[in-house]
């Protein structure tokens, strides 16, 4: 059986994102650790794609795969500059962006794969410090999500990205096949 949020759904190549609420110690763990170990599981990925089903979708009507390597550092850029602004803010309202749009920029035609692999590499360095270092207090901190109308944990936030990358990572791994 497939359909929205199905394994077999190729939009969505490990299911949807589940938050189950409140997380401990343990479960931040296992996603920080999936955060860390994402830039070389996606090189990976994007490896065994090959040079040739670059600009192939990964599924039909779907991006490319360079769309995906583009958009995954993008993405996180944001996630860790909201993990930034509300560890030093007041729950701040983050600034949504259109990640369609940004998907046809020229940069992301333009700029060799290994650019954004690169800068994923570097951020998720930086990210994984700065999250190892938080207490469990900080990952109740909240940002204001202007599209969501509601206040978002960092704690969401962290379960999002984990399973974000997992997600993109599926979607480069279906264009293998």
């Amino acid at each position: 059986m497939s359909g929205p949020g199905h394994p077999a759904d190729p939009r969505y190549p490990i299911g949807r994102f589940e938050y189950a609420g409140e997380a401990d110690d343990g479960r931040r763990r296992e996603w920080i650790d999936q955060i860390a170990a994402l830039p070389a599981e996606f090189r990976a990925a994007v490896r065994a794609a090959g040079p040739k089903r670059l600009d192939t979708p990964y599924r039909p009507g779907g991006w490319t795969v360079r769309q995906v390597v583009h958009h995954v550092p993008d993405s996180h850029m944001n996630a860790f500059i909201r993990f930034k602004l509300a560890l030093t803010e007041p729950e701040p309202t983050i600034k949504p962006y259109d990640e369609t749009l940004w998907a046809d920029l020229g940069d992301v035609r333009g700029t060799p794969v290994d650019v954004s692999l690169t800068l994923l590499d570097a951020l998720h360095e930086r990210w994984v410090v700065l999250l190892r270092s938080l207490a469990a207090a900080d990952f109740q901190r909240t940002f204001i999500h202007p599209e969501q109308g509601r206040a978002v944990t960092l704690d969401r936030t962290l379960a999002l990205y984990a399973w974000h990358g997992r997600h993109h990572t599926g979607h480069v791994r279906q264009a293998v096949s």
